[in-house]
């Protein structure tokens, strides 16, 4: 187990990936700092510390190690700060299975808040500069109209795949809801991963009042406005409760900018 040198987890505010491995560390008492990224002045290092040529978040860093992308994330947790109580090695195979499902549908997500977002510059400037250092919020305001559609091409942010990412999430909606219908818990009788992930890559469209960003008001009406075809489905209702009963305060150590 590696727990001589500090850990850091380094994310970008409103992704929802970067919740899931927030809301792992938080709720196993792991201890962390986060480092709060700014999108498109995240890229660069994460090519660099990831070493895969990817610029995603959430990235973990402990002393030399990093590790990318969060359910490498949740294995390297299981190994090196384990045992996990939401991975339990007699159900790590169906945690993995349910996690994969959940996991597939982040970019969907985003895509489909993301359409309607965009139409609300100042909000998506506010969101991703809320931990900003003073240079990058004015980077991001400077260079916005450049951004923006670069943005856009690189998540697919059109009509026709937003239309499939909606399929896309309503299946995942009703195959949840029919988990569901056997117990309150998505793997076993036990909160676990499989339920974290499907909670946190869900939660921009639930609005959980817990989480700091997707429970504003703002957040509601002028980005997860079209979820509302939902809103008071089982599936959103589910996540909501699991967000009251599981998750606890966010940033309860304010991030820091990078």
């Amino acid at each position: 187990m590696t727990t001589a040198t500090s850990l850091t987890l380094f994310t970008i505010n409103m992704s929802h990936y970067s919740e899931k491995i927030r809301w792992l560390l938080d709720y196993e008492g792991i201890d962390y700092k986060e480092v709060a990224l700014t999108p498109a002045v995240h890229t660069l290092p994460m090519l660099l510390k990831g070493k895969r040529g990817e610029t995603t978040v959430p990235l973990i860093q402990q002393g030399k190690t990093c590790v990318q992308d969060s359910p490498r994330i949740v294995r390297w947790l299981a190994s090196e700060h384990g045992p996990l109580k939401a991975f339990p090695s007699d159900l790590q195979k169906e945690i993995t299975e349910v996690q994969q499902r959940f996991d597939a549908i982040g970019k969907p997500v985003a895509r489909y808040l993301y359409l309607p977002g965009f139409a609300h510059d100042a909000l998506i400037r506010q969101i991703w500069t809320q931990f900003s250092a003073p240079w990058e919020e004015a980077f991001v305001r400077i260079f916005y109209p450049v951004i923006k559609p670069v943005f856009k091409v690189k998540l697919k942010i059109n009509k026709k795949d937003v239309a499939r990412a909606q399929q896309k999430i309503d299946a995942e909606i009703r195959w949840l809801e029919e988990r569901l219908s056997h117990g309150s818990y998505l793997v076993g009788d036990q909160f676990s991963v499989a339920d974290i992930t499907a909670a946190s890559l869900l939660a921009p469209l639930a609005c959980p009042e817990e989480h700091p960003i997707y429970g504003t008001e703002a957040f509601r009406e002028k980005m997860a406005g079209p979820a509302n075809q939902w809103a008071d489905s089982p599936a959103m209702q589910w996540v909501r409760d699991i967000y009251s009963k599981h998750r606890g305060v966010i940033w309860a150590k304010p991030p820091v900018a990078a």
